[in-house]
């Protein structure tokens, strides 16, 4: 089976979009947002000083009290390939790490790719470079650009300068998970419960990735799904294997292990669904979210460190701009797991430039111009500063309301064209950052 990059089981991975466009809304002046409403943001907006990392971060001070006591912090982007919206992650990361005591960057990247990635934040492990040309590929390829180079390299040196309170670096997703953790698996086993070894390595055939990440993807994709049904069986019995062996290892040992097991287990049941009805193809996006959430949430009590995580708007926030193809997401998922203890942060933009893939099927870099009449962001804009933060918590009447209602918003995933979907920003966020104008990321390698 041949599947196109733009159907709706590409978004398994990181796609948003796969619902039709949301033709922008007309508005009548009858319609048009009250001066009052502009008025109400205005006296609630904080300035944003710039999203370049370095420097005074006192304008940040803001996004603190807003963030009060949460563990983990979603900060959003409205594309998946552009600068300013990684530039500023990395810059909050900064402020957060000084200011807030955060200590992970967690990335809408795969569980395995983040943990090689630790390795070298932590221990300068690899090359950086190599790592990111081998792990970021096929979908996750947006994340192979210039902007992440210089953010874990900050990562690295500080982490020369603070050995005994490092950052640490998280992927939370589950499309692909690495031979390394296979093999770390099966030495846990061998010094266990050496008799189950064969049982495991029998469990495991056919699974520990031998080509490159892009391709073990597209091959993946490609099984029949009686046999995508058949290897997740065998990943869930290799689960419950590792969960048994607690004889002569320490809980800590046996808790890591558990979770490797359960990282590749997750990969094979998010492809264990049949993507030529649409009612499973809506709950793997289910699955994948709530497995994203889950990672993050064992990660977070396990290293007991604060998580700055970045992903799409659309898996940060609470409420589903398309329910139909995605059921619930990631940020719910967040709520339900530490309560207050999460906080999602959105991003809008009025207008500018980021990479995407063309129905072509290559890649672009695409511009928007400004937000038109009946979008969220035409009223955002109208805002006095030209880039600000907002507590959507806090807002009061008339702005209120306005929030509550749903309009045409752009979020781009990792095609386009894409959207606007219909989104209310209360409901969707606790907060947001509006920024006027964005330009295209620098993809490395292309």
């Amino acid at each position: 089976m041949t599947w196109h990059r733009n159907t709706i089981v590409l978004t398994l991975l990181m796609t948003f979009g796969a619902a039709a466009p949301v033709a922008p809304a007309t508005a009548s002046p009858a319609t048009s947002p009250a001066a009052s409403v502009v008025d109400a943001f205005d006296h609630a907006a904080h300035p944003l000083r710039t999203v370049e990392p370095g420097g005074d971060t006192g304008d940040l001070r803001a996004l603190d009290r807003m963030i009060g006591g949460a563990r983990v912090v979603g900060l959003g982007e409205a594309t998946h390939s552009s600068h300013d919206f990684f530039a500023l992650k990395a810059r909050v990361l900064r402020h957060l790490v000084e200011a807030k005591g955060f200590r992970t960057f967690a990335l809408e990247a795969p569980w395995s790719t983040g943990l090689r990635l630790n390795e070298y934040v932590l221990h300068g492990k690899g090359d950086l470079r190599d790592i990111m040309r081998e792990e970021f590929q096929r979908d996750y390829l947006w994340w192979n650009n210039t902007d992440y180079l210089k953010l874990l390299q900050w990562m690295r040196a500080y982490n020369v300068q603070h050995p005994d309170d490092p950052v640490r670096f998280m992927g939370d997703d589950i499309a692909w998970t690495g031979p390394e953790v296979y093999d770390e698996i099966a030495d846990y086993v061998a010094a266990t419960d050496p008799g189950a070894s064969p049982r495991l390595a029998e469990l495991y055939r056919g699974l520990r990735p031998d080509v490159p990440t892009g391709t073990y993807i597209e091959r993946y994709l490609n099984k029949p799904y009686p046999e995508r049904q058949e290897m997740a069986q065998r990943t869930g019995e290799a689960l419950t294997l590792v969960k048994r062996q607690v004889s002569n290892t320490s809980s800590e040992a046996h808790a890591w292990a558990v979770q490797q097991a359960t990282a590749i287990d997750r990969t094979a049941r998010q492809y264990a669904f049949d993507f030529d009805d649409p009612a499973q193809a809506a709950q793997s996006m289910r699955y994948r979210d709530q497995e994203m959430a889950a990672n993050v949430v064992w990660w977070q009590r396990h290293t007991g460190t604060k998580v700055l995580l970045s992903a799409h708007d659309a898996h940060v926030g609470y409420v589903p701009s398309d329910p139909a193809h995605y059921p619930k997401m990631q940020g719910a998922f967040l709520r339900e797991g530490l309560g207050r203890g999460y906080m999602s942060v959105g991003l809008t933009l009025d207008q500018g430039s980021f990479n995407a893939t063309g129905p072509d099927d290559a890649i672009h870099r695409w511009t928007l111009g400004p937000a038109g009449p009946g979008t969220n962001e035409q009223t955002l804009d109208r805002v006095h500063l030209r880039d600000y933060i907002i507590d959507l918590r806090t807002v009061g009447s008339p702005a209120h309301e306005w929030l509550t209602r749903a309009r045409p918003t752009r979020i781009v995933g990792t095609g386009y064209p894409d959207g606007p979907y219909d989104i209310a920003l209360a409901p969707t966020h606790d907060v947001l950052i509006h920024l006027h104008r964005v330009t295209a990321a620098r993809l490395r390698d292309r």
